[in-house]
């Protein structure tokens, strides 16, 4: 993890994102936690560290009696967050979050999971990783993780964003470390599991494809709200393992790497199917009854488009997906209502609040997720193949494909 150094984004310009370049990050993974995780498997003490890791869960906490010296040399390494750090623009993000978090959530659940799902090399990762049992299990980390972020003492001492974020690392390192040892990462092409192509790609999925579906929601902010959340992202990406060398520096490297990365791998799959339909089940079960559970579908498919949600098998009803486009509407007038009334504002700030809260605790079923390491992936597993109205934030046009 970059803890020293000037900030990044006043560097030199960055090369342009091109096909060449993109195929040498899937051969890079993360150096530090790659070593890590080696070394404690060498030594058999995967399960003494997770059983230990369960009890720090906070910064600044003292780290456990017992902790095998690697593990205790990589906390140490990476407790702080990067140097060049501007907290301005992470309390700008975190004021963002706070005026937009059902918002957000919504953007989580229905694009950024699904578009995760639409890449299939990604939808077979996680699958490898999800519990049949508990499918709730990626949302709710997702979400946790999210509000750990946006908390106001995410980066001091008794957070507990710090924490996750380590555990979180040593997570994907891990499953790099399963698949190559067991030779079953056999996907021609694509290089190391998790590569740093994969995990930029994952940093876009949850920042500007949440602002843009913000944007398809009718949702009104500002480009300063959203340079902030993307900022933020960025060092979320940074404490992740992600090559500052290679992570865009802004919204608009942020656009042409996304695009490129999706184009080069989006597609059908088995387990994209699978994935959607556990997240449609789960949230149709988060809400009583069974009338509105065909808008979980016609959100997703809203959001994602036509293309993406008949890849994932999302369900088609000419009611609902006709219903959902009001949506924007309908949040216009409740932004209406904000703007013109502090008491309006102040309600559905809190309704949304709780709304979040209501959302995250379902997933998590009340638990604190702990983000264990996995000793082994599943035995099925392989892969084969107050917002300002004059600077609303504005994606830009779709561009049409050459004849």
């Amino acid at each position: 993890m970059t803890t020293t150094g000037a900030d990044p984004t006043t560097g030199p310009a960055a090369p342009a994102y091109t096909e060449h370049s993109l195929d040498a990050l899937r051969h890079s993974g993360d150096e530090l936690a790659d070593a890590t995780v080696a070394e404690l498997f060498a030594r058999g003490e995967m399960g003494k560290f997770n059983t230990l890791m369960r009890w720090f869960s906070t910064a600044g906490q003292e780290l456990p009696e017992g902790l095998p010296d690697v593990a205790r040399d990589y906390l140490e390494a990476t407790a702080m967050p990067p140097s060049w750090v501007d907290w301005g623009e992470m309390e700008k993000a975190r004021l963002f979050f706070i005026d937009n978090n059902v918002h957000v959530s919504t953007a989580l659940s229905f694009a950024s999971m699904p578009a995760c799902y639409v890449v299939p090399h990604v939808a077979k990762l996680l699958s490898a990783t999800h519990s049949l049992e508990y499918p709730s299990r990626r949302m709710a980390e997702t979400g946790q993780f999210t509000v750990f972020l946006m908390q106001p003492n995410a980066f001091e001492a008794g957070s507990r964003f710090i924490p996750a974020a380590q555990k979180v690392r040593l997570l994907h390192a891990s499953i790099r470390y399963h698949l190559r040892q067991e030779n079953r990462w056999d996907v021609a092409g694509l290089g190391v599991p998790i590569c740093q192509e994969d995990m930029i790609g994952g940093q876009m999925m949850f920042s500007i494809q949440v602002l843009d579906a913000l944007h398809r929601l009718g949702i009104h902010f500002s480009n300063e709200g959203a340079d902030a959340y993307f900022y933020a992202w960025r060092v979320v990406g940074a404490m992740l393992g992600i090559s500052l060398d290679h992570m865009p520096k802004d919204l608009d490297e942020a656009r042409l790497f996304s695009d490129l990365y999706m184009s080069r791998h989006m597609g059908p799959s088995e387990d994209g199917v699978r994935l959607t339909r556990q997240l449609m089940d789960l949230y149709e079960e988060v809400v009583p009854g069974t009338v509105f559970d065909p808008v979980v579908p016609a959100m997703i498919r809203y959001l994602v488009g036509d293309t993406a949600a008949d890849w994932l098998d999302v369900p088609r009803s000419a009611v609902w997906d006709s219903a959902i486009r009001t949506a924007p509407a309908l949040l216009g007038i409740l932004e209406a209502l904000e703007d013109r009334s502090p008491f309006a504002a102040w309600a559905l700030d809190r309704l949304g609040h709780y709304t979040s809260v209501f959302e995250l605790s379902t997933l998590t079923r009340g638990r604190v997720m702990q983000y264990a390491i996995p000793e082994h992936l599943k035995n099925d597993y392989g892969v084969t193949s107050a917002k300002p109205r004059l600077d609303r934030w504005t994606p830009p046009p779709l561009t049409p494909d050459p004849a």
